[in-house]
């Protein structure tokens, strides 16, 4: 049988609120069989980047777990997840079990250091079992977005850097050097802010039928810019999952949404 379609190879995964994951196999063929985490290469690109997992006895009846620890972090990426026989064998690729991810949910409450690291568990769309990654510096998570008054207001919260009162709001437009800026309303621990966007805000001197901003906050003005986006929870792909309302403004429309890496973006038609 194959073992790229073999159904039978399946683990169940938990994970809790360190953010460390337990892997949990039925009992595997092989010697000396362990769990390989592959980071998956662009296309067109070598593989470079491994990890390997000691699969150890579970229970007396022949189950395997593994866990990976909260730390090292994972690089940024999808990590594929493979049950390597013995050394030297076929590695087969996983299916998923159950998926206990009960304790991302709430990510967003708990405080977090720098570098900010997520781990989250998901089925590929061929239905195997992979890791979703995420290592940044410092994060601006995105809460809530709002859209009344021909306007969108976002409410976001900043781990591993504190707002200071030259903070600003950045909207980048796509492929160019294009920039506006916004005054965020911070809130007092110097985390929490507020920033609103409206149609004034999007507009750039070269047209054009179709344009997307990419949004940054800048906690400082000395400081690099840092992505906003949404990933404290447990949806590894939310592109398609929150979906908002076009804003209807002056002959144009303006829509937020999440990019593949689940960033926050405006795209303006």
């Amino acid at each position: 049988m194959d073992p790229q379609r073999d159904t039978r190879l399946r683990a169940d995964c938990a994970v809790d609120t360190d953010g460390r994951i337990v892997f949990r196999l039925p009992p595997p063929p092989g010697a000396d069989p362990r769990l390989l985490l592959r980071l998956r290469p662009k296309k067109g690109r070598p593989e470079t980047t491994r990890h390997v997992l000691e699969l150890e006895p579970d229970q007396d009846d022949g189950h395997r777990r593994a866990v990976l620890e909260p730390h090292p972090a994972l690089d940024e990426g999808r990590w594929d997840v493979y049950l390597l026989p013995e050394p030297g064998a076929e590695r087969c690729r996983l299916r998923p079990g159950l998926r206990d991810l009960r304790a991302l949910v709430d990510g967003h409450l708990r405080a977090r250091r720098s570098p900010i690291a997520v781990r989250i568990p998901y089925v590929t769309k061929d239905g195997f079992l992979a890791l979703r990654a995420w290592r940044r510096t410092a994060h601006a998570e995105a809460r809530t977005i709002d859209i009344a008054d021909r306007a969108l207001t976002v409410t976001a919260r900043l781990y591993g850097a504190e707002l200071r009162e030259d903070a600003m709001v950045r909207l980048r437009l796509r492929g160019t050097d294009t920039v506006r800026t916004l005054r965020p309303r911070s809130d007092d621990d110097g985390r929490g802010f507020t920033f609103t966007v409206g149609r004034e805000d999007l507009t750039d001197d070269g047209g054009g039928a179709a344009r997307i901003w990419d949004v940054f906050v800048r906690p400082t003005a000395e400081a690099p810019p840092i992505r906003v986006g949404r990933l404290l929870d447990d949806v590894a792909d939310r592109k398609h999952v929150h979906v908002y309302p076009a804003v209807e403004a002056d002959g144009s429309t303006f829509r937020p949404y999440y990019t593949v890496d689940n960033d926050l973006a405006i795209e303006v038609t």
